[in-house]
């Protein structure tokens, strides 16, 4: 994903919530669950979907709008779902069994597993950034796994950067 990169849809999904549409929101909650969306999410969802979309792909628009309706509250850009999972590892070490069935499973299983996700992170009070989620979500089934290897290195990468950050402060402390 290009830094800095906002999705059109996601920013308009944000709109919602800036504007605090709460009907809106709980329009799009509703469609929690439904791989289409409801009638009633259209009106959100519609114009942005590509003339040409394939069934996945229209699947993922609605996806992201019940997900982000869910827990809307704004992230951080850049921040992986493998980071937001360190992020709740950190509050509750059995989190990472879920990430690691959730980098495991297939598209089509895929929003039931994100749903749980996202309201796992709402309730640790960690925030998901959306414009990377819809970024990933369009390359899940990639032949070279780069979205879960990524968020993988993202969870994990973190006993790295205490091993490093520790042995930093160790030499440090015998200079001085």
């Amino acid at each position: 994903m290009k830094e800095n990169y906002e999705s059109p849809f996601v920013k308009s999904l944000e709109k919602l919530y800036h504007d605090r549409d709460r009907a809106a929101l709980a329009k799009l909650r509703r469609g929690l669950g439904k791989k289409e969306g409801t009638p009633e999410m259209c009106r959100y969802v519609a114009r942005f979907l590509p003339d040409d979309a394939k069934q996945y792909v229209i699947e993922r628009y609605f996806l992201i709008a019940s997900l982000f309706a869910l827990h809307p509250e704004p992230a951080a850009r850049g921040v992986s779902l493998g980071k937001v999972f360190r992020a709740m590892v950190e509050k509750s070490p059995s989190v990472e069994k879920r990430f690691e069935h959730l980098l495991s499973v297939d598209a089509e299983d895929l929003g039931g597993h994100l749903r749980q996700a996202v309201s796992l992170a709402k309730s640790k009070g960690v925030h998901v950034d959306f414009h990377q989620l819809f970024d990933d979500l369009g390359k899940w089934n990639y032949s070279d796994r780069r979205v879960q290897l990524r968020w993988a290195r993202d969870f994990w990468g973190y006993e790295k950067e205490l091993t490093e950050n520790n042995n930093e402060t160790e030499s440090k402390g015998d200079v001085q």
